[in-house]
Parts: C-alpha cells; structure tokens; sequence
C-alpha cells in the first residue's frame, strides 16, 4: 500500500484575477501503518492537501498515485479508491443525517455496494471499535453528546474499512476527555489495527503525543518532513511561522535554565516525568553532598 504525491500543485480560481497557489511543488508518499502529524498555520495548505489525497480535489499539475496508479486517469475507479482513504473533517458530526446511529454508520458501506447484512456487521464493528456503547446504536445521532457524535461519525469512514484514515483537527470544541478518547481510539487503529493515520492538527501537545512522523507545511510548501524530535528541536524555526513546540519541551528548558539535568530533547509526557523525576533526584543528592 503507498499513496503517493508527485510535483503536486493546485491553483484555486485558476485563469481569474483571484487565481492562488495553494500547494506549490508538493512530493510526499504515505505507507503502511503510519501515524503522521500534518502541521501548520492557517491558510497554510492543510486542508487542500488532505483533498487531493483521494481525489476530492483535481491537482492543477503533478499526481497522485494509489499503488502505482495515477487516481486522475481515465478508468481509475475513484469511489472504490476512496473507500480506502477516509477522510474525518472538522466537525464530522454536522454530516450526520440518518434517523439512528446504526443506520448512519451503514451509510458509507451500502454506497460501496454491499448488502444490507455486510453493511450491518461492518458498522457494528466500527461503533464497537470507537467505543460507542450499543444502546446508544438505535438512538439518533443528534441525542449524543458531543464526544459521542465524533464518535459516530468516525465509525461511519471506519466502516468503509481505510487503509488510511485522515483526520482534520478531530479533537477541536471536545473537553479533555472527549479529545483523550478520540485520540485513543485513533492510536488503537494504528497499532492493532495497522491502519495508516494522518492527523492534522493546531496542538502541538496531540502531535507530539501520538504521531511518529510530522509533515510542516507552509505557504503551500513542505517544509519539514521528519520524526517529531527531530521537527520540535527547530523552535525557532517553527515560531517563524507561527507554529510552536509542545509545553513540555518549554517547561524542560525552563528546568535547565535553574541548573536541572533534563533531557530537553523529550516531548512525550510520561518520558518528561521520568527526566524530571531522574534530575531532581540528581540534585537531591547533590544538596545532601554539599551538607
């Protein structure tokens, strides 16, 4: 499985006195069980890249590639491709129209083509994998809380069963809560299940936790295209382009500056612990030598 990106670019009102580049020259590939973080400011290009993955949007120039196959080209089957790439945008639950959650779910794999039954086992699965409890199944969807809509609607793309699941800020308007439970479950189908995900998102925090590999986009541009260390050591950098680091690697080289022995490299929350707890334990053995 490779969904592959070459010299991509795409003009908004292209041939008018309103033409613009929104993505300039863009080569990337996604592979098998990946978990990306796409990052950067508003206007950046985010979210036209996520729509050219599947073919939402035409690319002006350049292609996408699907196992070799461009997805533009005469006989390419475009709605079986994007049974295989799903797209979650922001504020999925707006998309939710079906009298129950059940039926919601099924949606997406009826329009595949499937039998009712297929369509069936496969949305359960799906609402079982979000977490989304079965009593809620035949409730409509518009009696959920918030967290549990997001749920619903990812289910519903689950459903489809995507080899790479692309999420747009899926966390945005939830409490910490619902944004640790979506975020859970999307970590859960990239180790259990292998799927391929792509996360977008403002918080720095979310990306460092999850992802493995971090796309910096900006001004239509791939900027940076590296682990997650590697990306947060260019603090500087990514302030430029009014980005930022996560708080923890703030907070580290806070602690460094008093004179704590942290690894300010950290950006994972329970490896920070683990650093502060080692260098305070370090000073605390220093102080008892000077006394």
């Amino acid at each position: 499985m490779e969904l592959k990106v070459e010299d991509l670019c795409y003009d908004y009102n292209k041939g008018t006195n309103f033409e613009k580049r929104a993505l300039d020259n863009i080569n990337l590939s996604i592979k098998e069980n990946e978990f990306i973080g796409l990052i950067g400011h508003t206007g950046s290009g985010k979210s036209t890249l996520i729509q050219t993955f599947n073919g939402l949007l035409t690319p002006t120039s350049g292609k996408v590639t699907w196992n070799g196959n461009n997805i533009h080209e005469k006989g390419f089957s475009r709605i079986e491709f994007r049974s295989h790439i799903g797209i979650v945008f922001q504020y999925p639950e707006y998309q939710l129209f079906e009298t129950t959650v059940l039926k919601d779910v099924c949606f997406g794999p009826k329009n595949l083509g499937l039998s009712e039954e297929e369509s069936k086992l496969r949305a359960e699965n799906a609402l079982n994998i979000v977490g989304l409890e079965e009593k809620y199944w035949q409730h409509s969807p518009f009696e959920l809380s918030g967290g549990q809509k997001r749920r619903a609607a990812i289910a519903g793309v689950l459903a489809m069963e995507p080899e790479i699941l692309i999420l747009d800020e899926p966390t945005a308007g939830l409490d910490p809560k619902g944004r640790d439970e979506i975020l859970s479950v999307v970590r859960r189908l990239n180790r259990e299940r292998e799927t391929s995900i792509i996360l977008v998102s403002h918080s720095m925090d979310d990306v460092a936790e999850y992802v493995n590999r971090i796309i910096v986009i900006n001004d239509g541009r791939i900027m940076y295209d590296d682990t997650p260390v590697n990306i947060f050591r260019m603090t500087e950098e990514l302030e430029a382009i009014h980005l930022s680091a996560p708080q923890i690697t703030y907070i580290l080289r806070d602690l460094e500056k008093i004179g704590l022995n942290v690894d300010t490299s950290v950006i994972r929350i329970d490896d920070a612990v683990e650093t502060i707890k080692s260098a305070l334990s370090e000073y605390k053995n220093k102080v008892k030598g000077l006394t």
